[in-house]
């Protein structure tokens, strides 16, 4: 896939901006998870709830042109952030959108299903509030790493109930799509402990509810799979995009020119770029289903 080449001119800014900011990685363990929850400041309480499941609720200045569940990741351990809430209540003003991210339960203290479940109970109250709550319903999913594998499983779920076509489109982020590590691909991450803090008592992780580069991907609504150069999550992101395109799925791929992990969440004119880039095709398809 190619690497866009039109912004090799911001690629010198990132280079000085990681260079500064030093390699980091996820907890590799529950002591450092404990220890990296506890740096995190806190975030405002929720705005609502779906069942158990908080939500915090973003909406634009005027009348919303779309409503969009936005799935944080973390390496399913960490979930929403204060940086990642302002994030999305920028989309909100930005795109003049709603934005919902739920807060689903995290690993290790509860492992798969329960964020799968989580996701898709969010996504049903999205379905069920947004014409009345937010006066649209043109919809679409959203999510980064962590948030990108629980976005797809909860489309697959919605699919298999026949409610994905409910969704105008989903924006998948260097997501995790093979934790089985059986794939070249996902054998890159194999060992990583946020697989076995998530995963680990799953007697068969090629199961498309926790692998979903695994599952049958036929009837998903358009997908813009966003990735760095230099994610470990690449290849991973690639194949999934070969599957999703031979299931029939429209996909857009767009491979970000010497990107780390977690790009679009930096302070960046890469990640500008990039988030920009996002929004246009979020509101493209939310107008599209609006008829305009």
């Amino acid at each position: 896939m190619p690497v866009r080449a039109d912004l090799a001119g911001l690629v010198p800014e990132t280079r000085a901006f990681y260079a500064a900011r030093g390699e980091r990685r996820g907890p590799a363990s529950a002591d450092e998870l404990r220890a990296a929850r506890a740096q995190l400041p806190p975030v405002r309480p929720p705005d609502a709830h779906a069942g158990g499941v908080p939500l915090w609720v973003h909406e634009p200045d005027g009348a919303a042109r779309g409503a969009v569940l936005d799935v944080p990741g973390g390496g399913f351990t960490l979930g929403p952030t204060p940086a990642g809430l302002a994030r999305a209540a920028a989309t909100a003003r930005s795109l003049g959108v709603a934005v919902v991210v739920p807060g689903y339960r995290l690993a290790p203290e509860s492992p798969w299903p329960a964020a799968p479940d989580d996701c898709e109970t969010a996504a049903r109250w999205l379905l069920e509030h947004a014409p009345a709550r937010f006066g649209t319903a043109a919809l679409a999913v959203a999510g980064s790493s962590a948030g990108a594998t629980l976005a797809t499983t909860t489309l697959l779920r919605l699919r298999d109930a026949g409610l994905a076509g409910e969704f105008a489109g989903a924006v998948l982020e260097y997501g995790t799509f093979d934790l089985s590590g059986t794939t070249p691909a996902g054998r890159r991450i194999t060992g990583e402990w946020f697989l076995e803090a998530y995963a680990g008592a799953v007697p068969d992780r090629t199961l498309p509810d926790v692998s979903p580069a695994f599952g049958d991907l036929r009837g998903l609504p358009p997908v813009l799979l966003v990735a760095g150069e230099h994610d470990v999550l690449l290849d991973d992101d690639l194949a999934m995009a070969e599957r999703l395109a031979a299931a029939g799925v429209d996909v857009d791929v767009r491979v970000y020119p010497e990107q780390p992990h977690g790009f679009t969440g930096h302070p960046t004119a890469m990640a500008r770029a990039a988030r920009a880039e996002r929004g246009a095709w979020l509101l493209a398809r939310l107008l599209a289903r609006l008829g305009g």
